[in-house]
């Protein structure tokens, strides 16, 4: 493997290639960031297809199992804060590396695990504290160094690739569970995790001046810090940032609204889907694939979303998505969950499953600044966690006690739709919290 100093004379020499040919290299930096949160998704993903077979092999509960994943997505959400400022301080690529590393650790330990404790530990806090260190805050990170313009498209590429990974892995995924076993499903996930890290290793550059260039757009260099902060300074940022958004009515509407978003998504749909259609009669592998085409239109929606958020009132924006979310699952429990209702949801459902991210991140970016704004929204994603992790294990334990994940989606659509209302109560612009 190459060194630090030949990795970025290897990136000096690409990015002068491609400013010949009249192509910025922070859109490789973005392509990079992209296949890392595409393989990190596969990760986080893969807990779909895991509840079943674990049951059958182990004899756990569903709400055992569902216990271990809500561990993960707080692990998950709690480190997007400090992982921005992990990020300011030993830079992306250390960051991005170690955090693909401890996902690969956590997978292959859970080769040999036999009891629930070891699922906790492994699959809840190793693979938990490894996502949350290449979540959403890497791509907001990514796009506030690295873009100028473009930023909102940026984000909604990025975001597109974690969100709809999780999705399209799944049949792939799901076929190898049915015909070989969940091991060999995770083996897979290693494979594009491994890829990932080579990438990372050779290409990824902290700032754009590292490369000898500006933020794409820009007028004027940035680079790191000149002085970098102690660890004290380091651990204490995150919550200097937490103290000041906190008095503002903007982070709480964006805080909560977004614990709707986890709560409805990858807490829900993403976790308890296959099992969910299972109950209805429709095969792990069919199950999976209505994923797929959630994930093929959630490509589309959240990279128009970008594209939006880049022209329009972020507000309205997140005002529809919430409320067509929000009334696509209250349609499902009446539908007979055949292809045709299915395809209905997918295609609905789909279009904005995380569709809010680049209208929160322009808003977060607006009003708090872009010096603070992936640290804030850090905060905001540990909203987008705490929902999930409420859903997820929420949903087991009625599927547990009452026999039925029905509840479970009436709730997330009636809290979708409130959300949708609540966005609206943010002023037309917010003043900004100065760094």
């Amino acid at each position: 493997m190459v060194d630090g100093q030949q990795a970025r004379g290897l990136s000096v020499h690409l990015a002068r290639a491609l400013q010949a040919w009249g192509i910025h290299y922070g859109w490789v930096i973005a392509l990079a960031t992209f296949i890392t949160m595409l393989a990190t998704a596969g990760a986080l993903g893969s807990a779909g297809v895991m509840i079943e077979p674990l049951q059958a092999e182990f004899g756990w509960t569903n709400a055992d199992i569902s216990f271990a994943l809500a561990v993960r997505l707080v692990l998950f959400g709690l480190m997007g804060p400090f992982a921005a400022a992990f990020m300011n301080h030993f830079g992306i690529r250390r960051v991005v590396a170690t955090a693909l590393g401890l996902i690969a650790a956590g997978l292959v330990g859970s080769f040999f695990m036999t009891q629930v404790w070891q699922l906790v530990l492994l699959w809840g806090v190793v693979v938990g504290f490894g996502t949350g260190m290449t979540a959403l805050v890497l791509g907001a990170t990514v796009a506030t160094r690295w873009f100028s313009q473009r930023r909102g498209l940026v984000v909604g590429l990025l975001t597109a690739s974690n969100a709809t990974g999780q999705l399209v892995f799944l049949p792939l995924m799901a076929s190898l569970t049915s015909s070989v076993g969940w091991r060999a499903a995770l083996t897979f996930v290693l494979v594009i995790l491994a890829l990932a890290f080579v990438l990372i290793t050779l290409l990824m550059r902290d700032y754009p001046g590292d490369v000898g260039l500006m933020p794409y757009g820009a007028e004027e260099q940035t680079g790191p810090p000149r002085r970098r902060p102690g660890l004290a300074s380091l651990l204490a940022s995150p919550l200097v940032a937490l103290r000041d958004a906190s008095r503002t009515q903007t982070f709480w509407v964006l805080f909560l609204t977004f614990f709707v978003c986890g709560l409805s998504t990858n807490g829900l749909i993403q976790m308890h889907w296959i099992a969910l259609c299972g109950d209805f009669g429709v095969a792990p592998v069919g199950a999976a694939s209505t994923l797929a085409v959630i994930g093929v239109f959630d490509f589309a929606g959240t990279i128009l979303s970008g594209w939006l958020a880049d022209r329009y009132d972020n507000r309205w924006l997140l005002f529809w998505f919430y409320g067509l979310r929000g009334l696509s699952l209250i349609y499902l429990p009446f539908s007979d969950f055949s292809v045709y209702a299915l395809s209905i949801f997918a295609v609905i459902y789909g279009l904005d499953w995380v569709a809010t991210v680049p209208p929160t991140v322009k808003l977060a970016a607006e009003r708090f600044g872009t010096e603070r704004a992936a640290l804030i929204f850090g905060w905001i994603f540990t909203g987008h966690q705490l929902g999930a992790a409420v859903a997820a294990f929420g949903a087991g334990t009625s599927r547990t006690l009452l026999d039925t994940y029905l509840p479970a989606l009436y709730v997330a659509g009636a809290f979708c739709l409130a959300a949708s209302l609540l966005v609206m109560s943010l002023a037309r612009r917010d003043r900004t919290v100065e760094a």
